[in-house]
């Protein structure tokens, strides 16, 4: 039979709580960083990717409006300045 060294066990102890508590302390970094980083990129007024697509396509209809229109308004003008 093998008998335990109490020093050792309680040794083996300390590590496994000295273990513990590092892992914690790891987890409560990482956390807290992701947080950090959350709030600073909330901080910088970014859209989300489905809003930036709605005002994408939004400039690219007015784009369009825009060309009918100039090319209306060429033709009125054109129309105006031909002599009868």
């Amino acid at each position: 039979m093998q008998s335990e060294n109490p020093f050792v066990a309680d040794f083996v102890k300390m590590m496994n709580s000295a273990a513990g508590t590092l892992a914690g302390v790891g987890r409560e970094a990482r956390d807290g960083a992701r947080e950090r980083v959350k709030e600073f990129m909330g901080d910088m007024d970014f859209v989300s990717r489905e809003e930036f697509d709605a005002v994408k396509d939004m400039a690219s209809t007015a784009r369009g409006e825009l060309e009918t229109l100039k090319a209306r308004l060429d033709a009125l003008e054109a129309k105006l300045n031909t002599p009868n």
